[in-house]
Order: C-alpha cells, then sequence, then structure tokens
C-alpha cells in the first residue's frame, strides 16, 4: 500500500506542477492585457479550475482511466514510470519557459511505460491516435473559431469608440477568463483523477462504500475528484511566470478586445473536447486562439518564429515522455 501512496502522491504533484505550468494557460491573456493584476488573475483562475468538476462530467477522466491503455496490463511501476517522465518533461519546459501539453506529456509518459512492459498489443491504439490528432487540431480549431468570433465582434464593434470598446472588452474579459478557467480544470484536472482510480483498481483496493475491490467500470470516488481539483487550483495560485510571459506577450502583443475573442474561443473549443471525454491540450489551444485573435490586425502581428518553437516542442512531447517513461520502467524492473 506505501507504493500505491507514493503513486497518488505523485498524481497529485503532477496536478499541482500542471496547475502553475499551465496557469498561464487561464490568465496569460487576461495578464497582458491588464484587466487584472497577476496576484488576482491567478486567484480568479485557481476558484474556476476548482468548481469545474460541478460543470462537467468525468468524460475525460474515463478516457485517460479506463481508455488508452489495457487495465490488465497496467501496475504501479506502470504508473509510477509514467508519471515521473511526464512530471520531468513538465519541469523542464517550464523552466524553460515553453508552453508544453501537460496532457500530452502524460499520454505519452502512460503509453511509454506500458508498451515497454507488454508492447503496443497494450494500448488501445485508435485511442492514441484520436489524442496525437488533436496536438495539430486542437490550436488549429482555436485559430479559426477565435478568428471567426473576432471579425464578428468587430463587424459588431465598428460603430464604437476605441475607448469604449477597451472598457466593454475589460469587463468581459473577465467572463472570458472565467469561462477559459473552467475549460481548463475540467480537461486538466480530470487526467490525473483517471491515473488514481487505475492504480486503485491495479492494487485491488476496497472501495468503502461496497467492500469490493475496485472495478475498471465504477464511478470514480468524490475524493479523487477534489483532491485533484484543489492540488491544480493550488498551482494555479503558484503561477507559472515563465510561461505566462510567452503565452502572453511573445507570440502577439495582446489588447481587451482580442483577449477575450482568445480566451472565448479557446473556451468553447475546451467545453466541446471535455464534453466529448478528448484530452486535448489547453496549451495548444490558447496559443491557437491567441493566433487567430492576433491575424485579424495582420499576419505579421503574428511571431511567427515563436510559434514554430512551440510547435515542435509539443510534436516531440509524446515520443519524448513515452522514451523517459520506458526507461524508467526498465530501471525500475531491474532495481527490483
Amino acid at each position: 500500500m506505501i507504493t500505491l501512496y507514493i503513486i497518488i502522491f505523485l498524481c497529485l504533484a503532477f496536478d499541482y506542477i500542471n496547475g502553475f505550468h499551465d496557469a498561464a494557460n487561464s490568465i496569460a491573456t487576461v495578464v497582458s492585457t491588464r484587466v487584472l493584476s497577476p496576484k488576482f488573475a491567478v486567484i480568479w483562475a485557481a476558484f474556476f479550475n476548482f468548481v469545474a468538476f460541478l460543470v462537467f462530467g468525468l468524460h475525460v477522466a474515463n478516457t485517460i482511466g479506463k481508455g488508452i491503455v489495457h487495465t490488465d496490463v497496467v501496475d504501479l511501476t506502470v504508473v509510477g514510470s509514467g508519471l515521473v517522465a511526464a512530471i520531468i518533461w513538465n519541469l523542464w519546459t517550464w523552466w524553460r519557459g515553453i508552453p508544453s501539453s501537460s496532457s500530452h506529456t502524460l499520454v505519452g509518459g502512460f503509453v511509454g511505460a506500458a508498451v515497454a512492459k507488454a508492447g503496443f498489443g497494450a494500448i488501445f491504439l485508435p485511442e492514441v491516435l484520436k489524442i496525437t490528432a488533436f496536438i495539430f487540431l486542437a490550436p488549429i480549431i482555436g485559430i479559426v473559431v477565435s478568428y471567426t468570433f473576432s471579425i464578428i465582434t468587430l463587424h459588431i464593434c465598428k460603430h464604437m469608440s476605441p475607448s469604449r470598446v477597451d472598457k466593454n472588452f475589460r469587463k468581459l474579459q473577465l467572463l472570458s477568463s472565467a469561462a477559459y478557467s473552467l475549460g481548463h480544470g475540467s480537461n486538466d484536472a480530470q487526467k490525473m483523477m483517471g491515473i488514481i482510480f487505475v492504480a486503485l483498481v491495479a492494487v485491488g483496493a476496497h472501495n468503502p462504500q461496497t467492500g469490493a475491490a475496485y472495478m475498471a467500470k465504477d464511478n470514480i470516488p468524490l475524493w479523487i475528484v477534489l483532491s485533484c481539483h484543489g492540488a491544480i487550483a493550488l498551482g494555479t495560485l503558484s503561477g507559472g511566470w515563465r510561461i505566462v510571459k510567452t503565452v502572453g506577450q511573445k507570440i502577439t502583443k495582446l489588447r481587451p478586445f482580442e483577449g477575450f475573442s482568445a480566451e472565448t474561443a479557446g473556451a468553447l473549443t475546451l467545453f466541446g473536447t471535455a464534453i466529448a471525454g478528448i484530452p486535448v491540450s489547453t496549451t495548444h489551444t490558447i496559443t491557437g486562439s491567441i493566433i487567430g485573435s492576433g491575424i485579424t490586425k495582420r499576419l505579421s502581428a503574428v511571431k511567427w518564429k515563436v510559434t514554430i518553437g512551440l510547435v515542435w516542442a509539443w510534436v516531440l512531447t509524446i515520443p519524448v515522455s513515452a522514451g523517459i517513461a520506458a526507461l524508467c520502467y526498465y530501471i525500475v524492473t531491474k532495481l527490483q
């Protein structure tokens, strides 16, 4: 049981790291447009990260816990190796100020460890390919939705004075950032719920309500839901200022109007994928949404050199995380 407790600790540590790593996704636009100070922005985002479970179901958690790796292959060594790999990649990209995907590093780590144990037959390949496809689809959807939303909003506001537009969208951006934080919490916090649950199933832990061992078909317990949302909210409160600078300032310069459009487009994308149970990257989504809002001014308003560098990091996330996880699995099994 001690090993299980260590796994649960690592899961909550990952959620905490995810919170400050991906805090930029929730607050970068609202901070860069100076609608909220960094202090109040993280409190605002953390609150809506936490209450997201009251708005959405646990579709993403079920996908991670039951739809990526065959549960009969999973043991604590597989889970632990995947988590260590995900934490290493998350910390390295945070240190470098790279807004990479916590979602995909987790999937990569989980898959890499499972393949190291039992080969490619251990994974649900169609589900993994679908998640991989959203490395590219999520930012594209964000760009299209944000650009369309921006054009419509520009048309509505064309007869307003710049000062009035700025004043109105400063207020509206509070709503859009709250909506995006709900999307962030509904997507990212749920991933660790699935991992903790599959660890309980792997060790045959007993459900205190029924007295029987947890089964893959059971509902995820409330204590897992609350602890994961709490950890990611605490992480968000810690901030992620290195990545805030990259997302909020280095891609394109944002005004409240563009910040509102980007956050709203990102929120709509995350709401749709959360309901569909697709664990997409909030990082990819908000980056695409910021680009879509930025190109309404002109294509050169987007710093494409920075953007291309981010795309390379996104592409490398799953294979690198999988490789680290596989190496961790081999090392641990050799030491046992």
